[in-house]
């Protein structure tokens, strides 16, 4: 289980995240949902480590990691996919992988990870990982380094941002095929329909604040109706 108790951040004086409380549970996927700047992503960092909040408490079963920094969360079983994803001069696909799991692993097994997010041909083991590939495949790429650690917790930052719409429909698989077998839990923050449609729970954020949460049969007219009221503002 992980907690987030009161979790305030401010930036330049700017309050960016308001009395934070979450409670999420191992075995379920979670969509974090909300306007532009209500604080989304700063959350997820601050969740994984990469930000400090200013006041608050975040447990994880029970342990307090408020203070932990991002490679002590990810040798407790944290991963995360950045909104955008990041490259590595000289670092193979296949390296990638192998630094992903920690251990051994042969290309047969890298090719298995691959697949699952939907690259099916063998020499994207040795493609480097920078701008020779297209935005969807760095992104699917990336989001297999996350899959292939097998975490406790799997964060994904808009994972469908910049990519084409054959690899969105292999992202939704990908999510589907999650939410089913994931003995963790997993937070993705999305706008997208399809994927809140997935979700066991839905998170309004707004404001830098709660506005709601609740599962999708909930939470899905609110949002819509919330938008169409943006929209009209």
């Amino acid at each position: 289980m992980l907690e987030l108790k009161d979790i305030c951040f401010e930036k330049e004086h700017k309050k960016i995240l308001d009395h934070i409380n979450l409670t999420f549970d191992p075995k379920r996927f979670y969509v974090m949902t909300g306007p532009n700047g209500s604080g989304k992503s700063t959350l997820v960092k601050i969740i994984m480590g990469i930000e400090k909040p200013d006041s608050g408490q975040i447990l994880f079963h029970g342990k307090d990691i408020t203070h932990l920094s991002l490679d002590e969360r990810a040798r407790l079983g944290f991963g995360y996919a950045f909104q955008q994803p990041v490259t590595f001069k000289g670092i193979t696909v296949f390296d990638l992988l192998k630094l992903a799991v920690n251990q051994d692993l042969d290309k047969e097994e890298a090719m298995e990870i691959l697949m699952r997010v939907g690259i099916t041909s063998r020499h994207y083991l040795e493609r480097e990982v920078n701008h020779s590939l297209s935005g969807g495949e760095l992104k699917r790429i990336e989001i297999a380094t996350v899959l292939a650690r097998k975490p406790l917790v799997s964060i994904f930052d808009e994972p469908e941002a910049g990519i084409d719409l054959w690899s969105f429909q292999s992202l939704i698989d990908v999510f589907q095929q999650i939410e089913s077998t994931s003995k963790g839990m997993t937070l993705v923050i999305s706008h997208q329909e399809r994927i809140l449609n997935i979700a066991d729970q839905i998170i309004l954020l707004e404001d830098g604040k709660i506005k709601e949460v609740g599962n999708r049969d909930k939470m899905m007219p609110l949002i819509l109706n919330h938008s169409k009221k943006m929209e009209v503002d």
